[in-house]
Order: structure tokens, then C-alpha cells, then sequence
């Protein structure tokens, strides 16, 4: 049985809209996934991309994982965000390095995509679908607007160990995440919509060091920063975000997932 809260979506554009997104990219970097765009190279390296390649991007955010695809491979995308404030920082983004021929951003939700069925290469996601509420839905979908024959890649924080409700909680509370999938009930959602699964890779140990990044910056290089810009309770609130997040990868309760799986 997994242990669900009661966010949706409006919860996620509200901390997107606000002060939380600022402070993500500040901590995170511009692609607001651990890792960077060196994650970002690495997925794409498991599904061998190729220049012309139509790429569905959901959950898009700022826009950066696209625009390092569009730059570097080639290929198009087309990015899926929720939240009006990411898509508008994507779309100027974009504009601003003379990329909008290879990417374009539509409003939407991850579990009703606005494509026709059979549109794309490859559906990408790093790191956000942990947002999603129906995640069964989401790769019903995904699974929909692949060609045949075409690729799902992507990451997500997930659950990689035994975790009890009471230490999940706090987790999920930071993050306003409903719930996290686990490293095991991803390949079976995959399985389950009709893929075959093709990698599967539990990356707790490069996501927990991620986080003793998180943790340094949050608590030397950027507190003055948040303080001045945001006040005392985000600083408390980030500092208690990293710290218990930080705590729990290095005990192997959550962490990152990599998955890939063919239409």
C-alpha cells in the first residue's frame, strides 16, 4: 500500500509560481535535477539520440534539459509544464539562445498530454514526475504518444529502501510530492502499460552526494542570499528540506532512479 498525500496540482504550481522555484535554481542549477546536464548527457546517452528525433519532455520546467538536448543532439522538443511561471522563464530562455525552432512549450498536464497518439521518438522526464499524482496514468500516456518502437527515459527521486509512514511523511511534506513511486514499482508500471524494460538503475549513491552539495550550499554558500531575499523561515524550511532528505539518501530509504523501456 503506498502512502499518499493529498497534494495536486495546484500545490506544485503554487510552490513553482512562488518563492520555491527561485530557490530550487539557486540550489540545483537552471536543469533543477540532481546531477546537471551531466545526468542529463547520461540519460540521453542510454537512448542513443539522434539528430531530427521528436522528443516529448514532460514536466519541463525552465526549459534547460530541452534546450541542452535541442543544442547538443539535435533533436526536437516539445515541453509539458504545469506551472505558467516556468513556461514563461522556458519560452524566454529559449528565445534568448535562438533555440525556438527546435523547442516549443505547451501548458498541460502530465497525465492527459495535448499530442496525438504516435508523435514521438522518445518521452523524457528528469526528476519531476515525482509531482504526478496518477503516475499509472502517465506512462498510459507515455506509452500513447510514442511511435512504435519508440523509447521512455527518465529519473525520479523514488523510494530504494525500507521506509516507515512516519519518516516518509516529513519527506513528502517538503516537496508537496502525493507520493513516491519505488525503484521496483516503476518497472512494473512500465511492464504493466506495455513496455519492455530495457534499464533499470538505482543511483541513490550519486543522488546522496548530490545532496551533501545541497546541504553546503543552503547552509554556507547561499544563506546569506536566501535570508536577505526570502527571510528566516524559507532559509529554516530549506535547511530542514536538505537535511532530512540528505539524511535519508545516505541511509538508502529514497534516492534517484534511471529507467528505460521500448514501445
Amino acid at each position: 500500500m503506498k502512502y499518499i498525500k493529498d497534494f495536486t496540482i495546484k500545490d506544485v504550481q503554487d510552490v513553482y509560481d512562488g518563492p520555491g522555484g527561485l530557490l530550487w535554481e539557486a540550489v540545483m542549477g537552471e536543469q533543477i535535477h540532481s546531477g546537471g546536464p551531466e545526468a542529463t548527457d547520461a540519460l540521453a546517452l542510454q537512448v542513443d539520440l539522434k539528430k531530427g528525433m521528436v522528443i516529448c519532455d514532460i514536466c519541463s520546467a525552465l526549459g534547460a534539459p530541452a534546450r541542452h538536448l535541442a543544442s547538443k543532439y539535435g533533436v526536437t522538443v516539445k515541453g509539458v509544464d504545469a506551472t505558467k511561471t516556468m513556461l514563461e522563464k522556458a519560452r524566454q530562455r529559449t528565445k534568448d539562445a535562438k533555440l525556438e525552432h527546435l523547442i516549443e512549450y505547451y501548458e498541460g498536464n502530465a497525465i492527459d498530454l495535448p499530442f496525438k497518439k504516435e508523435t514521438f521518438d522518445v518521452v523524457w522526464g528528469q526528476e519531476a514526475w515525482c509531482y504526478v499524482t496518477d503516475k499509472n496514468r502517465l506512462i498510459q500516456e507515455a506509452h500513447r504518444v510514442l511511435k512504435p518502437g519508440g523509447k521512455i527515459a527518465f529519473t525520479d527521486w523514488i523510494i530504494t529502501g525500507v521506509i516507515s509512514e512516519k519518516e516518509l511523511d516529513p519527506l513528502l511534506e517538503t516537496m508537496a510530492f502525493p507520493y513516491m513511486e519505488s525503484f521496483d514499482g516503476y518497472q512494473e508500471l512500465l511492464k504493466k502499460n506495455g513496455f519492455k524494460l530495457l534499464q533499470a538503475l538505482d543511483q541513490t549513491e550519486e543522488y546522496a552526494k548530490c545532496f551533501d552539495e545541497y546541504y553546503e550550499k543552503v547552509h554556507v554558500d547561499l544563506k546569506p542570499t536566501i535570508l536577505d531575499n526570502f527571510g528566516k523561515d524559507l532559509f529554516d524550511f530549506a535547511s530542514n528540506l536538505v537535511t532530512i532528505w540528505q539524511k535519508a539518501a545516505h541511509e538508502h530509504k529514497v534516492g534517484r532512479g534511471l529507467f528505460i523501456g521500448q514501445k
